[in-house]
């Protein structure tokens, strides 16, 4: 099958993503609801038709704990969207102190960048507006929600409210 589906705790809140064999399982088994399916296509067995789960309900409330984001390589390149945050280039990433280290910055999420081996080159130990270089867009801590469109692939139009409400 190879789909994605968004899997929802009872209070709607985002909490993953599954294949959707599990989540036919899981609401064949009665634990969670099909709160959207996919029109365009159909789960079959020798006698019968189901539809294809999207987004899927848990009944039992599941308590977690809170998420967030580890801070890695691969997962500033992916906020980033694996393009230099100076110039828009995709290749020869590296990362990028904004305050570089022998000026205080820390390794944070608000001070790591993706940048490209020539403008990280160019510029050197400042800051970026000592360099005067302008940044696509600010850095930032991303959230679990965030993350959780991302590594799926393509974000499904019917997951959108349920991942961005809050």
């Amino acid at each position: 099958m190879g789909s994605r589906v968004l899997v929802l705790n009872a209070d709607y809140q985002a909490i993953g993503v599954c294949a959707a064999e599990r989540a036919f399982v899981l609401v064949f088994m009665k634990k969670a609801e099909m709160l959207s399916e996919d029109p365009e296509k159909r789960l079959r067995s020798i006698s019968r038709s189901y539809s294809f789960p999207s987004i899927i309900r848990l009944y039992r409330f599941v308590a977690l704990p809170y998420k967030r984001v580890n801070l890695t390589r691969q997962n500033i390149f992916r906020r980033d969207n694996n393009t230099c945050v100076y110039c828009g280039v995709k290749e020869y990433l590296t990362i990028d102190h904004v305050v570089p280290r022998s000026m205080g910055g820390r390794d944070s999420w608000e001070n790591l960048v993706t940048a490209c081996q020539k403008c990280n080159s160019r510029k050197g130990n400042q800051t970026p507006e000592q360099a005067e270089m302008s940044m696509s867009h600010k850095p930032f801590r991303p959230s679990f929600v965030m993350f959780l469109g991302n590594f799926s692939g393509k974000i499904k139009d019917d997951w959108k409210p349920y991942l961005y409400m809050n």
